[in-house]
């Protein structure tokens, strides 16, 4: 280990300061560009000692268990607290506008739809108990070292304050290590324990069910995906539709995200009457989608597909919605299966959807709305489709993941 001094030239796209040294790049955690920082170095990493004169964009973050100087340790949730805003904003921005260019795409890209505090509905935390003591928290970065969360500015005022109701569930497991992801539902919270090696047995069960019933506010506990208690259906609201979301799964980070994506595909999509929508999973965009013009929701997760669907065929005022279980990464929709629709739209998994993409570049579908979480492979897809024939009208960044290096995006295409 040596100490060394250097000057931070930008942001790495994982949030990390980056300075370059003679013998090549440095990554230093909490610096911002323009900052001169005295580090710890091992290898090509180094732990911040002391700053010079700080940055102008540099500001107090929001949280206790932020940064160097985190109370009880660093948090691995956030990276970017320290930042200002409108430097925030400019760097989330750049990601896709870097990750476009490199691609060969010069593609308009909007603001950035921003985040506040307080919006997160989901969050996954890891339960340990290194001593007597049970901890939850959120590991620190590149560790296995968990930091208790006592306060969690991006969490929704609801899923923040049943904390303690988290570390009675935890206990009554029994269990000394798992993750917990919680999300936020109009009836309570939903609560996936997942990780338990040895699962629950008939005494941990009736643990957690006492514990449960003895607490408000919680809608469903279940343990590696099978439901444990379920005082009341989890639910989500997707333009009145009422999805009763299956253990562990996916949903949208922000409502207000999610809201905000959603009303980017339907005004693109315009008079459209027959869309599919790819990758569909409960039905974030088809069931919005369904009061104005038929879908057809394509999904390969099998509780996802029926959440869906029974919420189609509960809900009153829709177009026809139907629905279709399959692998669009192994099968994906063709040029002729396609062309009964006027508008597509797809949201992939990290992974993208380089399969599919090729389909579409084939098909004649006038429209299509591309979204993603990943920079990177939404930029190859859209490059499979710019070769195809479609324009790239406009892409939009979305902050779903507030002070992350992470960034949601929405792009528009027509043919």
């Amino acid at each position: 280990m040596s100490t060394e001094s250097y000057t931070i030239t930008s942001l790495t796209s994982k949030g990390m300061g980056l300075a370059h040294a003679a013998d090549g790049p440095v990554y230093v955690p909490f610096a911002l560009p323009g900052e001169t920082v005295a580090v710890a170095r091992v290898g090509n990493e180094g732990t911040v000692i002391s700053y010079g004169p700080p940055s102008p964009d540099r500001i107090q973050p929001a949280c206790r268990h932020f940064g160097p100087e985190g109370k009880g340790g660093t948090c691995g949730g956030c990276s970017l607290q320290h930042q200002a805003k409108p430097a925030y904003n400019a760097y989330k921005r750049d990601l896709l506008i870097n990750a476009l260019k490199s691609k060969g795409i010069d593609a308009p890209v909007g603001d950035l739809i921003e985040a506040q505090p307080h919006q997160r509905r989901r969050l996954v935390f890891t339960v340990r108990r290194p001593e007597k003591a049970l901890v939850i928290g959120i590991n620190q970065a590149e560790t296995h070292h968990v930091v208790p969360v006592e306060e969690c500015p991006i969490a929704s005022d609801g899923l923040i304050s049943r904390l303690d109701a988290l570390h009675i569930i935890a206990r009554a497991t029994g269990h000394d290590m798992f993750r917990i992801t919680v999300t936020e539902t109009l009836t309570g919270l939903d609560i996936s324990m997942d990780g338990l090696r040895s699962g629950l047995g008939e005494r941990e069960r009736r643990a957690v069910t006492e514990a449960v019933m003895g607490l408000r506010g919680i809608a469903r506990v279940s343990a590696n995906g099978e439901i444990v208690v379920e005082p009341h259906k989890p639910q989500l609201d997707f333009d009145g539709a009422c999805v009763i979301i299956p253990p562990g799964a996916f949903t949208q980070a922000t409502r207000e995200a999610e809201e905000a994506m959603a009303k980017l595909a339907i005004e693109h999509i315009g008079k459209a009457k027959r869309v599919a929508d790819l990758f569909a999973g409960i039905g974030t965009f088809a069931l919005r989608i369904g009061r104005k013009a038929s879908v057809h929701a394509v999904e390969s997760e099998e509780r996802a597909v029926k959440a869906l669907d029974q919420a189609a065929r509960m809900t009153q005022g829709l177009k026809p919605v139907t629905v279709e279980r399959r692998d669009l990464f192994r099968r994906p929709m063709t040029p002729q299966e396609l062309k009964v629709y006027d508008a597509v739209i797809f949201d992939p998994p990290r992974a993208g959807a380089e399969a599919q993409s090729a389909e579409l570049a084939r098909s004649q579908v006038k429209r299509i709305v591309a979204v993603s979480c990943n920079p990177l492979t939404l930029a190859r897809d859209l490059a499979i489709l710019a070769k195809g024939g479609y324009r790239i009208k406009s892409v939009i960044p979305v902050d779903q993941f507030l002070w992350s290096p992470h960034v949601e995006a929405v792009a528009l295409l027509e043919k």
